[in-house]
């Protein structure tokens, strides 16, 4: 939808995967950035060596000559100070505006020819219906006009444009009409997507389809179905689980979501964790109650050989933390390119299988201690990189239903980690805590000292227990295995097992054990 960009870069910092990611994009449209150096005035500033670093990075994306002789800015944001050089004295953003003003051309297009405009956004009102945005590419379009939606099949639908809007600053504007060069919204056609071409009745010509990026990651929502379903959220039927994931369809169009083979479970694919994160957090504060499985992410067979989506991931850490975070990712099968190490800080550079990922961004926190900036951009798909070794503990799972008592939990907590504290409700089933062993174990945490005839139940020895882990969002969906699931609500994140009936549960796990009787036998 643009004619010029900005490439903001850190001078500190300097390129990052999401900049090589941007740049890639803009240098295939045949841009030319304005690069855009900002927070010269950090300690750590280095602007001129992040412009060489700038520069080769330009270069390996295949920029041609006009794309490398870049104008380059040198900014103080925060305090609205731009420069055309590092000595030059400046009070303002000025430099900064002439550049774009030089460097930017007018918007190209023929205000007479017959409309056409591609949908590069979708938006949706509750009014209005979904909202097709895009730069008009040629002619003009007027309210109430007759158009054709080119969809990707080639098929041509039949639309009118009830409503036109342009955009002032951050704010959209109704308006009569629009021509070529116009950032506008069209409102009245609801089958409209990304990629597609809305164009005059007379004239129906598609103009090239935006790729769409593919889901690497999925995971199964399930309507929540444990003892304490209902309690806490105010959406918890099938019903409202289908609808708020249909909904979220009409704007989230790099988002997918199947049906299953149960009415009360949909498969949904994502971006990433992060995306599906989101969807789930953005859930709990609507107030939906929901539950979902252990992500997977999505194989190819590309040329026959099975593949996985990979991720470039860039990590600055300082240097003590160095060996652990690459302790951690060598287990996750990730790959390290590069290592650079300047001024007390170390930026590793690495390839990872995105499903070695899954939960890494929370344990990355706590291992540096919170000093640690990560960024990750999808790289693509990757012959399979082997098994990933998965949690190695057992669970440790409540034998009944009720409050979770101090008394109950200390004689356990020797070998294990809690993810409950006294006072918290639980039900049996759901999953309290980690066994320090391999194998699952069923505890009784609301067990309560018994008052006798020879003491009170208050007497006895001082009950200390260690703090618990309690679970954050992705915490909780990195670790959980194939047989549980994670229960959200507005107010809790509980992991249970998706079978909580303890006797069910272990027929079920010596079925699996046994080997299979030969027909002989």
């Amino acid at each position: 939808m643009v004619d010029g960009v900005l490439l903001l870069v850190d001078a500190a910092e300097g390129p990052l995967p999401g900049t090589k990611f941007v740049l890639k994009k803009s240098l295939d449209l045949n841009l030319t950035p304005i690069v855009v150096i900002n927070k010269i005035d950090r300690k750590d500033a280095r602007p001129h060596e992040v412009l060489d670093l700038v520069f080769d990075l330009f270069i390996s994306l295949g920029a041609n000559d006009r794309q490398l002789d870049f104008p380059t800015i040198y900014c103080i944001a925060k305090q609205g100070i731009a420069k055309n050089e590092l000595d030059d004295p400046s009070t303002d953003l000025k430099p900064l505006l002439d550049a774009i003003i030089t460097t930017v051309p007018p918007p190209p297009g023929d205000t007479v020819s017959p409309f056409q405009m591609l949908v590069t956004t979708i938006d949706y009102n509750d009014y209005l219906g979904r909202l097709g945005i895009g730069r008009v590419h040629r002619g003009t379009i007027r309210l109430g006009g007759p158009m054709k939606i080119i969809h990707r099949d080639g098929a041509a639908e039949n639309a009118r444009v009830t409503k036109i809007y342009a955009f002032e600053g951050l704010k959209r504007v109704e308006v009569e009409g629009a021509s070529a060069g116009e950032i506008i919204a069209i409102a009245g056609m609801e089958d409209v997507d990304i990629g597609e071409t809305i164009a005059d009745e007379a004239d129906p010509t598609p103009l090239p389809f935006v790729a769409i990026e593919e889901p690497t990651l999925s995971m199964n929502f399930l309507v929540n179905n444990s003892p304490f379903a209902g309690q806490e959220g105010k959406y918890v039927t099938t019903r409202h689980l289908s609808e708020r994931l249909a909904r979220e369809l009409r704007s989230n169009v790099s988002m997918k979501i199947e049906l299953t083979d149960s009415p009360d479970t949909f498969k949904v694919s994502g971006r990433g964790e992060l995306h599906l994160a989101i969807l789930i957090e953005t859930m709990r504060r609507e107030g939906f109650e929901f539950q979902v499985s252990r992500p997977e992410v999505i194989y190819k067979r590309i040329a026959d050989v099975l593949s996985e989506p990979m991720e470039h991931v860039v990590i600055d850490v300082p240097d003590e933390f160095v060996g652990v975070v690459i302790e951690n990712l060598g287990r996750r099968r990730a790959e390290m390119k590069n290592m650079i190490a300047s001024n007390g800080n170390t930026r590793l550079d690495f390839l990872v299988p995105a499903r070695g990922l899954i939960g890494f961004r929370g344990e990355f926190m706590t291992q540096t201690k919170g000093t640690g900036v990560l960024h990750q951009n999808f790289q693509g798909y990757e012959p399979y990189k082997g098994d990933l070794a998965h949690r190695t503990k057992g669970a440790l799972i409540a034998m009944e239903t009720g409050e979770a008592v101090a008394y109950g939990m200390w004689k356990l907590q020797e070998r294990s980690v809690f993810f409950v504290e006294p006072g918290m409700r639980v039900y049996a089933g759901m999953v309290v805590g980690e066994n320090a062993r391999e194998h699952d174990m069923t505890v009784n945490v609301c067990k309560t000292k018994q008052l006798t005839n020879m003491r009170a139940s208050g007497s006895d020895e001082a009950v200390r227990l260690e703090p618990p882990h309690l679970m954050t969002l992705e915490q909780a969906i990195e670790w959980i295995g194939d047989d549980e699931l994670v229960e959200f609500t507005p107010q809790s994140i509980r992991i249970r097992k998706k079978t909580l009936d303890t006797n069910l549960r272990n027929r079920m796990s010596k079925k699996k054990a046994d080997p299979l009787e030969s027909p002989g036998k």
